[in-house]
């Protein structure tokens, strides 16, 4: 496993040294918008763009506390019947909220995942063919590696975890960790560099990377290279959305100067470690379309509701909401600043709300008494 292996002491050196997550870093600017990214050769999504949405009739407002007093929530998927799953990063549990009294349930606890640092229980998938399959997708950090795995899920009991695709590069900070299926029915995967950020650039490894695999954990028919990987070039991508047209959506750490939301196409290099922000065109990479001061950002979950996408920001402490025109994303807007803390997870429900997780016991938050919560926001 590639964990730091030496003291406390050492893995907190390396966190100050080099500003990997969101609050190590000193930076001042506002959110710009990039120039039209260079399309890839093979684009990912249906040559028709999304339709331009009716302006929000106002700000979005939190209308109910879902869940309170989580452990670290990460990921957060809904099932079918509109039951949510959420895994906890450091419990290592994987719990349930079912009803309209949202009662939280234990499921389970996933031994094999060995949390340390950003490392831990981390996304959480629901299979598009549930109701026949009954499957649950997990990205898990183990003692040797990052990996996801599948299990079937009967009730609040879940079965025996089948490994989809091992070998995945694991450390202290940058493990990416959320999945995400797709309107193709392929499962989408973040990973990070791990802190090592010439990995991003190896085309062929799982590092730095946005995969692309089938249910069965195989590289999906049509990736650009015929391996698992889609797009390259990433430091930590936290947050996966597809928009109505398709078009995949990704938020991303950046380190010192600018986080970014990436409009992500087959086979296209972000430019990671070579390019932070814009810029990168000119040397055949793809550029952002929305950069950050990480002070105000600090990217992690992204959804897609009503032809916007919206960002849980970490370090900047807000719902980030940025309208989608066409194969664009414009006009960011924050909201909720300051009031809830750390935002980790943002998910659109299945009654046309968004779930809101806050992550405040991380141990870089100042945790309420309540705290972690889901929220409910009306968009």
């Amino acid at each position: 496993m590639r964990l730091l292996t030496a003291t406390i002491a050492a893995g907190a050196l390396l966190l100050a040294g080099c500003g990997q997550d969101d609050d190590e870093r000193e930076t001042t600017g506002n959110a710009t918008e990039s120039a039209e990214a260079t399309p890839s050769a093979t684009p990912s999504t249906p040559a028709s763009p999304a339709p331009t949405p009716a302006e929000p009739a106002g700000p979005p407002e939190v209308v109910e506390e879902i869940a309170t007093g989580l452990e670290a929530p990460w990921g957060l998927a809904f099932l079918p019947n509109g039951d949510a799953l959420v895994t906890e990063r450091d419990t290592r549990r994987l719990l349930r909220i079912s009803g309209p009294d949202h009662a939280v349930t234990e499921i389970a606890t996933i031994d094999s995942a060995a949390p340390e640092g950003e490392a831990g229980l981390l996304g959480v998938a629901v299979s598009p063919t549930f109701a026949e399959d009954s499957l649950v997708y997990l990205y898990v950090t183990t003692a040797e590696d990052n990996r996801v795995v599948r299990a079937p899920l009967s009730g609040d009991r879940l079965g025996d975890q089948e490994p989809m695709l091992t070998g995945i590069p694991n450390g202290f900070i940058h493990d990416g960790g959320r999945l995400q299926f797709g309107p193709d029915g392929y499962l989408y995967v973040s990973t990070g560099e791990i802190g090592e950020g010439p990995l991003a650039q190896e085309r062929d490894g799982l590092a730095g990377k946005v995969l692309r695999i089938t249910p069965d954990g195989q590289p999906a028919p049509g990736n650009p290279f015929d391996t698992p990987v889609w797009s390259w070039g990433h430091r930590n991508v936290q947050g996966l959305a597809f928009d109505d047209a398709g078009t995949l959506w990704a938020s991303e750490f950046g380190q010192d100067e600018f986080d970014e939301l990436n409009r992500i196409d087959a086979g296209a290099n972000y430019g990671w470690p070579e390019v932070e922000g814009e810029g990168g065109a000119d040397q055949g990479f793809t550029d952002p379309q929305q950069v950050w001061n990480p002070d105000d950002s600090s990217p992690s979950g992204l959804a897609y509701l009503d032809g916007h996408l919206w960002m849980a920001a970490l370090k900047g402490e807000r719902l980030w909401r940025v309208r989608v025109d066409g194969r664009r994303a414009v006009e960011p807007e924050g909201f909720f600043i300051g009031e809830y803390g750390r935002v980790r997870t943002v998910a659109a429900a299945p009654d046309g709300g968004l779930w809101v997780m806050t992550s405040n016991r991380d141990g870089r938050g100042s945790p309420g008494e309540d705290d972690d919560k889901i929220l409910l926001v009306q968009p």
